[in-house]
């Protein structure tokens, strides 16, 4: 099973303000659910209350401390191996994380390919993504997306693939 992870980030890598990404791009958005429709999402507590409803075509994984915590149409799981293990149990073949900051740190070390998208600002961001090591990554694909009226800013997408 591929492991990826999913996210934008500004250009010091914060990924969002008081829960809530800080820009809004349509055209990455669109990508976002062309790459996971049919998948399995894992993510954090937190990231799952920033999106608020499960989305169409897609199973839910929700990583929380809180052995109470219960989501109608969503799996609520109490680790990433637990999350991990739960999408290999369905057979899923690639399995996406999509946040935040604390769950992007602990699958970073075991991720097969990053869906990266680099916002061209810098917000006032208080959740970070963890600091790539260049050397373990190749950019597979490379695309520019120039700011438009569908998008805040300029950015630009790229895949990486870990290098074994």
């Amino acid at each position: 099973m591929i492991i990826s992870l999913i996210v934008a980030l500004d250009e010091r890598g914060g990924i969002g303000k008081n829960n809530r990404l800080a820009w809004h791009l349509r055209t990455d958005l669109k990508r976002f659910k062309e790459l996971t429709m049919g998948h399995v999402l894992v993510m954090g507590r937190k990231t799952w209350e920033t999106i608020g409803k499960p989305l169409p075509a897609r199973t839910m994984v929700i990583i929380s401390r809180n052995r109470d915590y219960r989501v109608d149409g969503c799996i609520v799981v109490h680790s990433l191996e637990d999350a991990i293990g739960y999408a290999r149990k369905l057979g899923e073949i690639e399995v996406f994380i999509i946040g935040g900051g604390e769950i992007f740190k602990q699958a970073l070390n075991i991720a097969d390919i990053i869906y990266l998208t680099r916002v061209h600002t810098v917000v006032n961001a208080d959740v970070f993504f963890t600091e790539l090591d260049q050397s373990e990554w190749e950019i597979s694909r490379r695309e520019k997306i120039p700011q438009n009226d569908q998008d805040d800013y300029a950015s630009e997408f790229q895949v990486l693939i870990r290098r074994h």
